[in-house]
């Protein structure tokens, strides 16, 4: 019996008979796109992993919007379907001025603050430099370092954006 190419399913194209691919693509267990169920983020007891099966999202997909017929797309969105489409931004100013009247409102409550001036210090912090000036092994949990100043005012942004807490500000 003369076998054929092409015609054993344990075959790849060249027709080599126990190469574990088919048409050029392997399929042994360790090359699929899914595992056992260990990369992935939770263990939820299923056999296969996509047996859990996908949730898709609570809104519609912009793909159901306007313009997917071509007469649609030839039209073009109105302005005002483009502007009822808009996520207003929420104003800051008005945000403060309710927080200002529940301060009026409510003596105890907690004075209002900006963000920006809970989260960081006032004085800027320069280039900081450990005890051991990073040369040894690090033998403490903690993270400590010392200000040296600013290093010819040359800083990137993650620098800049280090600030100094006092000691009695601290979380």
């Amino acid at each position: 019996m003369a076998s054929q190419t092409g015609t054993d399913t344990a075959s790849d194209d060249t027709g080599a008979a126990g190469s574990e691919s088919y048409h050029g693509y392997s399929v042994d267990d360790e090359t699929q796109p899914q595992g056992d169920g260990d990369s992935l983020v939770e263990d939820r007891g299923l056999a296969e992993p996509l047996d859990e099966g996908y949730s898709p999202p609570e809104k519609p997909s912009a793909a159901q919007g306007f313009g997917n017929t071509p007469l649609e797309e030839s039209m073009g969105e109105s302005l005002d379907q483009r502007l009822g489409q808009e996520v207003p931004e929420p104003d800051p100013y008005e945000e403060a001025d309710e927080m200002a009247i529940e301060q009026i409102e409510d003596p105890a409550a907690e004075p209002f603050e900006p963000a920006a001036s809970r989260e960081v210090g006032d004085a800027r912090s320069g280039r900081l430099v450990e005890p051991d000036e990073g040369a040894r092994e690090d033998v403490d949990a903690e993270a400590a370092a010392t200000d040296v100043g600013i290093d010819g005012a040359g800083s990137g942004a993650e620098e800049a954006a280090v600030h100094e807490l006092p000691d009695d500000q601290l979380p």
